[in-house]
């Protein structure tokens, strides 16, 4: 077993930052290494750049001790250490298959420095083939600067939410190691020695299984979602409410309760992109991958229809003011991409309505990305975003709003629709403030 006492994390993004704090927290030495010089000198100062719970603490304390870095010296970073861990970005490209453009040069620049065995980790969410390609470009450095040194490449997805990542990573469900060589194995086990001393699952496969497993995750999650949506638009249509049949279908164990909650659309950073991807990964494979491309049309289709519900209610949201509440794509994050919110936000737009908008962590993050472009109001906090509104619209269900003060709400109002597109009021306990509401199937 070799010496794992430090680490390299090539990239800073949330992934990252997440487990190279985390591995640090563990008695690791992490050396967390970025091209972004900026990044890197606020993590230095104790400035995360995203909003992540408990993870600030981590950062300053584990800096502190001596245990956790950051440089912008990829030499610096990977000289010293026997495992090597690529968690960069892929973002997905116009045909929706991810962009390995990152991985890839940060496999070379490892390349360029390696000065003995390595074993090198592709944390990022790669598609399958990855794991093969960061082979094939490190053997190419090495052998155009004429040297042979021995190396492992290792599959080592991730499976954090954002909002609960650093208690992911210390519980998490499962750890898959894709690797066929004993000696990288041994030295990932050592890695996470503290979580297998815990007895939390290990799961050890190849590389290429690896790679599908997270890929296959994300999509079936991404399937329940849109599955209980889709039964939640019939029960709208039949009179039935879509909490009692998410609750009784979920009590079977085959089933489960988990991602059955009825709501505008699953969104984030991963799910529309994996599915996309995996869907193009089957593609290129032959291989027609029908059902993950219905839901991804699906989920589409569905945050139109939310949109479809506030036109059809108010009649007409031309020159109205909409309020909307929650812009990340979940709480306990500032993340907006692919969010439920940027499409309905839009759509609203498009159909004349002037919006204001608060949100306690990602109006920066709105501000910046997914409404650069558009005229928005962003409010002070939530009573000053819906005073004047024609309409509520409650899109991420963040804990603040789910005891709104509804009389003063109602006081300040210009007309008073409550969309509570994410079933955390009761019709009842609404209405009787002088409301209209409209939750989501039910």
């Amino acid at each position: 077993m070799f010496d794992v006492n430090q680490i390299a994390v090539i990239g800073t993004g949330y992934v990252g930052l997440v487990s190279g704090a985390c591995l640090s927290e563990f008695g690791l030495k992490v050396v967390c290494m970025d091209v972004d010089e900026s990044k890197i000198n606020c993590l230095k100062r104790g400035i995360i750049p995203i909003y992540e719970p408990g993870l600030e603490e981590i950062v300053v304390r584990n800096e502190k001790s001596g245990r956790l870095s950051f440089t912008t010296d990829i030499g610096e970073a990977v000289e010293h250490a026997t495992v090597v861990f690529i968690a960069v970005g892929t973002p997905p490209q116009e045909d929706g298959s991810a962009d390995l453009k990152y991985v890839l040069e940060a496999a070379r620049s490892i390349a360029k420095c390696m000065n003995g065995y390595k074993i090198i980790v592709d944390k990022s969410t790669v598609p399958v083939g990855t794991g093969r390609k960061v082979k094939a470009v490190i053997r190419e450095v090495l052998r155009e600067r004429g040297v042979d040194y021995d190396f492992d490449v290792v599959s080592n997805p991730e499976f954090l939410r954002e909002g609960s990542a650093v208690n992911d990573f210390m519980h998490p469900d499962r750890i898959v190691i894709g690797t066929q060589s004993n000696k990288a194995r041994k030295t990932m086990r050592s890695v996470y020695r503290v979580l297998y001393i815990n007895n939390h699952p290990f799961v050890f496969t190849n590389v290429e299984t690896a790679e599908v497993i997270k890929y296959a995750s994300n999509a079936f999650l991404a399937t329940k979602i849109t599955f209980i949506n889709e039964i939640a638009n019939l029960c709208e249509a039949v009179g039935a409410n879509v909490q009692q049949v998410s609750n009784a279908i979920g009590l079977d164990k085959r089933i489960g309760k988990y991602f059955l909650h009825a709501g505008p659309g699953y969104g984030g950073s991963c799910f529309p992109k994996d599915t996309k991807a995996l869907v193009n990964t089957g593609k290129e494979f032959g291989v027609e991958m029908s059902l993950i491309d219905s839901v991804i049309n699906a989920n589409d289709l569905h945050k139109l229809k939310m949109v479809d519900k506030i036109t059809a209610a108010l009649g007409d949201v031309e020159g109205k003011t909409i309020a909307v509440l929650g812009l990340s794509f979940k709480p306990e994050t500032d993340d907006v991409r692919e969010a439920p919110s940027s499409t309905i936000v839009h759509e609203l737009h498009r159909r004349g309505a002037h919006i204001r908008a608060y949100d306690p962590a990602a109006m920066e993050n709105a501000a910046r990305f997914a409404f650069s472009d558009l005229p928005i109001a962003y409010a002070q906090d939530e009573y000053d975003c819906v005073a004047g509104a024609h309409a509520v619209v409650l899109v991420t269900e963040w804990n603040q709003f789910r005891s709104l003060d509804l009389e003063q709400m109602k006081s300040t109002m210009a007309a008073p629709y409550f969309f509570d597109f994410r079933n955390i009021y009761e019709r009842r306990d609404v209405e009787e403030k002088g409301f209209a509401y409209f939750g989501v199937g039910r």
